[in-house]
């Protein structure tokens, strides 16, 4: 997911938006510290009015960022992998996984999506791999091979991890007569 840049008109109206919604609150905040009334906020030394505003942008950034972890944990809630939120974010999936360490549940997220496939008498298991935020499969031929450890290999989407698990079974069918029947099983989640 990529996300646009902001508009130069974008970005003022948000400054607005902010600086709006900021005002009221140093007021308030700056009445509370000094003593004085909200309306002779900025009847002081300059530099202790600045000082004010920093503090208020202080708990807006704290604001910011409960509401979006908030936004992450739903997110995650919903599905949305690691990886996902990172490019939503502007970071690598490391980065938001550390930023965001309880928005993805790791069991949840193994689970969810896992699939059986059965194809060319041979049957293989697609799973979450949470560790990577990427796919995974393993699987039995019809021959009675089992795939090795396929470990170092994990796939980007589940699709591409049931085109190779389906390749490794084609590869190991019973008996060259076999005629190919498949079908998806989605499991828990």
């Amino acid at each position: 997911m990529v996300m646009p840049e902001i508009t130069t008109a974008e970005l003022t109206a948000l400054d607005t938006a902010l600086l709006e919604a900021l005002n009221p609150l140093a007021a308030s905040m700056r009445a509370r510290a000094t003593g004085l009334p909200e309306d002779h906020m900025w009847a002081a030394d300059p530099s202790d009015v600045a000082l004010s505003i920093l503090s208020t942008w202080k708990v807006v950034d704290e604001e910011v960022k409960r509401l979006t972890a908030i936004a992450a944990q739903t997110a995650g809630a919903h599905g949305a992998s690691y990886e996902r939120m990172g490019a939503a974010w502007g970071i690598t999936r490391q980065g938001a996984r550390k930023k965001w360490p309880d928005a993805v549940d790791k069991s949840a997220a193994k689970e969810m999506g896992a699939s059986s496939l059965e194809l060319f008498g041979g049957t293989a298991e697609l799973f979450r791999d949470t560790s990577s935020d990427g796919w995974r499969w393993k699987g039995r031929g019809a021959d009675g091979t089992c795939s090795e450890d396929n470990g170092a290999l994990t796939l980007a989407t589940k699709e591409e991890a049931a085109a190779h698990a389906g390749a490794f079974l084609k590869e190991h069918t019973a008996d060259e007569g076999w005629i190919p029947v498949p079908w998806v099983t989605d499991g828990p989640g």
